[in-house]
């Protein structure tokens, strides 16, 4: 058991050592957003990023948006005397339309866009060989991953933050909704938050 402690502590220094040089993103305590609602005092506050302004402070020049990807910054305030256990935590997207879209692993998001085709040049071997193409894939950026919601445990008094993404577009009357947040004691889960999702 406290081998496992050990490597859960070493992941997360070592990922302070790789983050110490990044910009900082602070997404401000939950009473800041409108998009909250709290069950068993626990409170979870939801905001999809869409403009270029709102984008900047957690993307810088990219915003994810406009390439297809909705970013949803999810916040969860635990003011309970149990500790929360977020690793089995499933977020949807219902769409004005009640489409349910699930969150695309952040992992995943810089393969979206699809291979490009190679440029081709001639060799010096009868034929065509492949040239590495220079357009870049702006999704490809350690900001996606790293802005991800990656908390896997959420200690009494304490607060966790970061993105869900959805490969969906964002209308009035879409709302987030989410399931599988558990007591880490007791295994009892918290009741469901559906959120409307307001953008003003």
């Amino acid at each position: 058991m406290r081998s496992k402690w050990l490597i859960v502590l070493l992941s997360i220094a070592i990922a302070q050592g790789i983050d110490k040089n990044r910009p900082k993103f602070s997404p401000g305590p939950v009473t800041d957003y409108s998009c909250r609602q709290t069950n068993d005092k626990v409170t979870l506050a939801a905001r999809p990023f869409i403009t270029e302004e709102a984008a900047q402070p957690a993307f810088g020049k990219l915003n994810p948006y406009r390439h297809g990807v909705l970013p949803i910054l999810v916040i969860v305030q635990n003011d309970s005397e149990q500790t929360l256990a977020l690793d089995g935590m499933r977020v949807e997207f219902i769409t004005a339309d009640r489409e349910r879209v699930e969150a695309t692993p952040a992992a995943d998001i810089r393969f979206l866009s699809g291979p490009r085709k190679p440029s081709l040049t001639p060799g010096p071997i009868p034929g065509r060989v492949p040239r590495v193409s220079r357009n870049k894939n702006p999704l490809n950026a350690w900001e996606i991953e790293g802005r991800a919601f990656s908390a896997r445990m959420l200690p009494a008094k304490e607060s966790a933050s970061g993105f869900f993404y959805f490969q969906a577009t964002y209308r009035g009357g879409s709302r987030l909704y989410v399931t599988g947040m558990r007591e880490a004691s007791s295994g009892k889960e918290l009741l469901y938050f559906e959120l409307p999702l307001d953008t003003k």
